[in-house]
């Protein structure tokens, strides 16, 4: 029986770290996590925000997905957009997803990221 999902992984191209540590950890605010010493051999960098690990694996042909995505749930979702507009990252919403409020934004390297949250959260 599965129980959680552990962590995302997503890609990203060769030297693309420090970009990604800019974004996930200033912009998103989650606090980069150690990798194991012969996974970090690897390249990439590991975040996590409470319960939610996202892995950005070093991919050497790497090309960004159009459509697939982690989807994010937050907290005060205006906030948020207004966040990563300060950080320079393009936020898109969308209204498509009954009772619900979510955009999706891209990190440095092209991944697709939605962020949403209940419209009524309690209820």
């Amino acid at each position: 029986m599965i129980a959680a999902v552990d962590h995302v992984q997503l890609a990203a191209p060769p030297g693309s770290e420090d970009a990604l540590r800019a974004y996930y950890v200033g912009a998103l605010g989650m606090t980069e996590i150690p990798k194991p010493p012969i996974l970090a051999a690897r390249g990439g960098c590991w975040f996590q925000a409470g319960p939610v690990q996202l892995h950005l694996g070093v991919e050497e042909s790497f090309r960004a997905a159009r459509k697939a995505h982690p989807g994010l749930r937050v907290v005060d979702i205006d906030a948020y957009a207004e966040r990563l507009a300060a950080h320079g990252a393009a936020v898109t919403w969308d209204g498509d997803l009954p009772e619900h409020r979510r955009f999706f934004s891209y990190d440095p390297v092209g991944n697709r990221l939605e962020f949403l949250e209940r419209d009524h959260p309690f209820g």
